[in-house]
């Protein structure tokens, strides 16, 4: 490991240590001079202070697609640390993973104080994590790359355990009387969505079923889903692996007259509302706006009072969580704010 990159690895702290000095070092009223107001409004008030200290700019590069809302939470949570450690946040993204690292190449190239990224295809991004390793920035994970991150010598990880999650998925499946699941993935060569199905073929006793779909069209998404559940009528559960796909879905069962249930992974607004209807049974958060807010916060931690969660050894798990009939009213009320 590159020392100049973890400069402090000998030492552990923890995220609660890590975020206590957090809560020290923020100053209660003060205001940046350089659009710190706007961003915090923009972030539905979730930063209460806002730190004295010297202006950072931060790059958040990710794999978002066009069209997925998920990413919308993820980068309210960014813009709320943002706003409250003083720092200029740059946000860019493509699902192209060549395109991406060429995104993360860009923000060394503006010699930024730190970035966060995803990994979801973590060798297109090793050799640019190691210029920015050389260059002496920080780099953070989120959301993708739970199994890689420390193999590319990122500092911290921020999200949830995908396969830990796609095992939960299934026995889930389980408990409701599931016996024929088709698992929908939206990209293929996406790490963290083929371990959310392989988890859930692991505990699931019934048959489990891959339905690959291009997700940035999602036209062929319905019309793809709708054929294979006319083809196979004892589908009983479409698994997807995000909201928008998960909606879709439910237009899909409609349109091949199936009988056939919808679960999910990931949250937004009209799923909520979807769940409180009956139209899905439930979904897995890995709540977004957390990962999106720990990676910015984490590195103003590290430059400005030299702390890194899990002591640089172990991820920060956001997730896994259910959500169902049972809870919706509560998670709904924060969704509404476009926050879950």
């Amino acid at each position: 490991m590159d020392r100049t990159f973890h400069p402090r690895r000998s030492r552990r702290i923890a995220p609660l240590v890590a975020l206590a000095a957090a809560s020290a070092l923020l100053v209660a009223g003060c205001s940046s001079s350089s659009g710190g107001k706007k961003a915090e409004e923009q972030s539905s008030g979730a930063a209460a202070g806002k730190a004295t200290t010297p202006r950072m700019t931060v790059a958040l590069v990710t794999h978002q697609a066009p069209g997925d809302t998920f990413w919308d939470i993820v980068r309210k949570g960014a813009e709320a640390a943002a706003a409250k450690d003083n720092i200029k946040l740059v946000y860019s993204s493509d699902p192209n993973a060549g395109n991406q690292a060429n995104l993360v190449q860009n923000a060394i190239d503006q010699k930024v104080d730190g970035i966060a990224i995803t990994l979801a295809k973590p060798d297109a991004m090793k050799d640019v994590v190691g210029k920015a390793a050389q260059a002496g920035i920080p780099v953070v994970g989120l959301n993708s790359g739970v199994s890689d991150w420390k193999k590319l010598g990122l500092l911290e990880f921020f999200g949830q355990d995908e396969g830990v999650a796609g095992e939960a998925f299934g026995k889930k499946l389980n408990e409701v009387g599931a016996k024929n699941a088709v698992c929908v993935i939206q990209e293929q060569g996406n790490v963290g969505l083929t371990q959310r199905c392989d988890g859930v073929k692991k505990t699931f006793s019934g048959k489990t079923q891959i339905l690959y779909v291009n997700g940035t069209d999602m036209p062929s998404v319905k019309s793809t889903i709708t054929a294979k559940l006319k083809q196979d009528s004892s589908i009983d559960y479409v698994v997807t692996l995000g909201a928008p796909y998960a909606l879709t879905a439910v237009q899909s069962v409609g349109d091949a007259g199936s009988k056939a249930k919808v679960a999910t992974f990931d949250l937004n607004k009209d799923l909520t509302n979807a769940i409180q209807k009956g139209d899905i049974q439930f979904a897995v958060d890995q709540q977004p706006y957390l990962q999106g807010y720990l990676a910015v916060d984490s590195l103003w931690l590290e430059k400005n009072n030299g702390n890194y969660s899990g002591g640089g050894e172990q991820p920060v798990l956001t997730g896994p969580a259910f959500v169902d009939k049972s809870n919706v009213g509560t998670v709904a009320a924060f969704a509404a704010k476009g926050t879950r």
